[in-house]
């Protein structure tokens, strides 16, 4: 009896992999200092706080199932200290067809006299809209810093969508 609940467990993962359609993520974000942020310091040493922000990013390349990627409002939560800023948030993307793509995402950043220099971050989809309705995607980031506190991101990953 188990043989064959098997055999068809593994047809239907099969053809299931062979209705999704997927690709490569690599795509590139400009994103500002942020507009909105609010910190409160913890007190226990200099320059330890925890805060919140929205980053409004637009987008330097990339595509996704050719839709090109347009823009995205990043909305974080972050312990920061002298050195590093480390935290977790929500980006919502608008693709150029008006389309929009949810992801959460954890970073790190370095910090150095009050300024980003570099960082990572790992992003996973949450969900889709229109054309990306049912999207799985995940990736990875590495940010560089720049003297006016904005941040440049190049991201790769691979992405999967439903037929």
């Amino acid at each position: 009896m188990r043989k064959p609940v098997m055999v068809v467990g593994l047809m239907c993962l099969c053809a299931s992999l062979a209705l999704a359609q997927e690709g490569k993520v690599a795509n590139g974000w400009a994103c500002p200092k942020a507009a909105v942020a609010h910190s409160i310091e913890v007190g226990d040493r200099p320059g330890h706080a925890y805060s919140i922000d929205q980053i409004t990013c637009t987008s330097t390349k990339g595509e996704i199932e050719g839709v090109r990627e347009k823009e995205g409002t990043g909305t974080e939560f972050a312990e920061i200290t002298s050195t590093r800023s480390q935290g977790h948030g929500e980006f919502v993307e608008t693709m150029a067809n008006g389309d929009k793509l949810h992801f959460n995402y954890q970073f790190t950043v370095a910090i150095k006299d009050g300024q980003p220099q570099a960082g990572t971050n790992k992003f996973q989809a949450t969900s889709g809209a229109g054309k990306f309705k049912g999207i799985k995607a995940s990736g990875t980031c590495a940010g560089t810093g720049n003297a006016d506190g904005s941040v440049n991101w190049a991201c790769t990953g691979t992405y999967s969508l439903p037929k």
